[in-house]
Order: structure tokens, then C-alpha cells, then sequence
């Protein structure tokens, strides 16, 4: 999805334009040419919140869990993203 730049400045000028854009597009406002936030439309947002994710601990799997994570084998093909693991 394509996002659109404009200054702070600009964006005050002509909020209400922006706010339209965003519900097609994200509209990043920028301050002194670096991004500073982005206006989504409330669908997009929602949308991205739904797919985050949540970090857990060992502590929060039941031994049962730990011990599926264990013997877990990868496919064959998981090989070839080997080179990701490289530094």
C-alpha cells in the first residue's frame, strides 16, 4: 500500500483533506523531511491489531508444550532459509 508524505505543516493546513486520504491510503506526516507518525483509516488500524502479536515466556507453556517444542521437526524445506541465520 502506497503511503503518502506531507509536512506538518501542510497536514494542519488541510486536515480534513488528509483524514479522507487516509481512509484509502496512510498518510505519513512528516517534521524537518522525517516521518513522524501515520494516519490510517480506524478499518486499517483495527486490521493491523487483530495480527499483532503477543511475546510470551517459557513460563507461560505448560510442560506439555515445552515438550511438543521439543521433539518438533522442522520440514526439509526449512533448509533453505538457513542463509537468514547467517551474520
Amino acid at each position: 500500500m502506497d503511503v503518502l508524505k506531507v509536512s506538518a505543516a501542510e497536514f494542519q493546513r488541510n486536515i480534513g483533506r488528509y483524514q479522507d486520504l487516509a481512509l484509502r491510503q496512510p498518510v505519513a506526516v512528516t517534521r524537518n523531511g522525517r516521518e513522524s507518525c501515520v494516519l490510517l483509516s480506524t478499518e486499517e488500524y483495527r486490521r493491523l491489531q487483530r495480527r499483532a502479536r503477543e511475546v510470551l515466556s517459557i513460563d507461560d507453556f505448560t510442560e506439555a508444550e515445552v515438550e511438543a517444542v521439543r521433539g518438533a521437526v522442522a520440514p526439509d524445506d526449512a533448509a533453505n532459509f538457513d542463509s537468514e541465520l547467517q551474520r
